[in-house]
């Protein structure tokens, strides 16, 4: 199974969004993303979950515990 950096990503270029792009969406700055991309940084719950609803994704499928992605 995939990873959260691996999901996130592959999920937030298959939406056409930048890092700026996702966490101004979520009240976060782009360099927030690029950290939780690379692994070097670990979103708080409540981030984890704004990222979810904007991707449209559960959290179960963005954090790679599930390979089904029905969204919401």
């Amino acid at each position: 199974m995939a990873d959260f950096k691996q999901r996130l990503k592959e999920i937030r270029t298959e939406r056409g969004l930048t890092q700026q792009e996702l966490g101004e969406k979520i009240g976060l700055h782009g360099m927030s993303i690029s950290g939780y991309e690379r692994g070097v940084r670990h979103p708080s719950f409540e981030a984890l979950d704004s990222i979810a609803d904007e991707l449209n994704v559960s959290i179960d499928y963005l954090i790679g515990k599930s390979d089904v992605n029905k969204g919401y």
